[in-house]
């Protein structure tokens, strides 16, 4: 394993320089360095922007196409699971050319992706558009983890992934909030009309201010063949599959959320649009202002694991509370205990995102791009799996989308535990 100062996989780092090794325009990175921090968390904003800007619309779409809420909820799988092959196929893409002109394609397909979704006579017809939307979406998310790998390691790396938890944060705090507004002068179709719209000012800002940051030594060589190879070593990294599980799995609890909360907020529980996207934005609140928490107090005082652990327990613990009360355990609940549930969920995910990620790229810097890619397939497919499991029993009852939480924390937590194996790192750090 590389190191800088220390060594990168404990998440401290003592050396003066939290910088990787061999990126380019870092100096110039630096002097524009809220610019940067602006454009890529524009770029990982896109997905929540792309998710949750529809939601408030999923029964208008119901009504509008006449299709069942289950084959509706699939669009939102279909760009889900895009997004997740997608990544799997840029990431690679970018290690062997670039970060630039694959994220510029990427952006120009999506935005044409989207503006055909706003047309779509037919449910099928927007499923298939919208698997299309997230594949080149994709490209967004996979190379600006990437650009970060590049451009910091260690404790900088892990508050840069802080950082833009509080841009892209933003977006599913408003994304929710246009959404409902749009729904009172237009219907869902103008939600794609603006999507596209703001595909081509973030098309813009990328082609004019974000340069390369992966030189032509650092890219790696050969085809599909070896990138397939770079993708299977770092999977035999135990440690690494088990960040990678485990932020997947904590992902999946977070889209299982976002996938019913319309169903469950309006239908079951009787908000409105608009109510709905108001705790959609107050739940984002606490996700971005636990993040920054994380980021400004915790990186440095506390190991990521430590930090990580914490996030993953409260997770299994709000959900196991949702679990109750949908059941009846507690007899008639309203909507503000499920509420408050959600809330505690949506918050921890602040502890369990932004470290996971980062203990994962630590350990990769030979293969940013592909590593990146790994992260995001392995959270997204999960979250697809996941998407249609919360409408299995209908739209009357929030029982299968807390099961669904349950199972998925519970998991996330055992494989932090069992492969990851915090406690090991904790008796290393403290040996003479």
């Amino acid at each position: 394993m590389p190191e800088s100062g220390q060594k990168t996989t404990q998440g401290h780092i003592a050396g003066p320089s939290s910088v990787a090794p061999g990126a380019v325009s870092v100096p110039a990175a630096r002097r524009a360095g809220l610019l940067v921090t602006l454009v890529l968390g524009g770029l990982t904003a896109l997905p929540p922007l792309s998710m949750d800007m529809y939601l408030p619309a999923l029964p208008d779409v119901t009504r509008s196409l006449t299709a069942p809420a289950a084959t509706v909820q699939l669009t939102l799988t279909a760009c889900l699971a895009g997004m997740a092959l997608g990544q799997l196929v840029v990431g690679p893409m970018s290690d062997k050319w670039g970060r630039r002109r694959p994220l510029l394609v990427g952006m120009v397909v999506y935005v044409l992706a989207t503006a055909v979704c706003a047309f779509a006579p037919s449910a099928e017809l927007l499923i298939a558009f919208r698997l299309l939307q997230g594949l080149a979406g994709a490209a967004g998310i996979v190379i600006a983890r990437a650009v970060v790998r590049d451009l910091y390691d260690g404790v900088e790396m892990a508050r840069f992934f802080s950082t833009l938890m509080l841009i892209s944060g933003v977006a599913p705090i408003i994304a929710p909030l246009i959404g409902g507004q749009i729904l009172r002068i237009t219907d869902w179709r103008g939600v794609f009309h603006v999507l596209a719209v703001i595909g081509v000012l973030l098309t813009l800002v990328v082609w004019r201010f974000l340069h390369e940051t992966l030189p032509p030594e650092r890219r790696q060589e050969g085809g599909v063949g070896q990138a397939l190879r770079t993708m299977r070593g770092l999977l035999a990294d135990r440690v690494f599959t088990g960040y990678m599980l485990a932020g997947g799995l904590a992902f999946a609890a977070l889209f299982a959320y976002i996938s019913a909360s319309p169903f469950v907020v309006q239908e079951i529980y009787g908000a409105s649009p608009q109510t709905f996207s108001l705790l959609f934005g107050l739940n984002s609140i606490g996700l971005v202002a636990v993040g920054q928490v994380n980021g400004k107090l915790l990186v440095g005082r506390v190991s990521l694991d430590k930090a990580l652990g914490v996030g993953l327990s409260v997770i299994l613990l709000a959900s196991t509370a949702l679990l109750l009360m949908t059941t009846g355990v507690f007899g008639e609940v309203g909507l503000v205990p499920i509420a408050a549930g959600l809330f505690v969920l949506m918050s921890a995910m602040g502890l369990a995102m932004p470290n996971t990620n980062a203990q994962a790229l630590m350990r990769t810097p030979h293969a940013a791009g592909s590593a990146s890619a790994l992260l995001g397939t392995s959270s997204f497919l999960i979250g697809a799996v996941a998407s249609p499991l919360v409408g299995i029993a209908g739209e009357r009852t929030a029982v299968p989308m807390a099961v669904v939480q349950v199972s998925c924390a519970a998991a996330a937590l055992a494989c932090f535990l069992l492969l990851c194996r915090p406690w090991r790192v904790a008796r290393e750090r403290t040996a003479p």
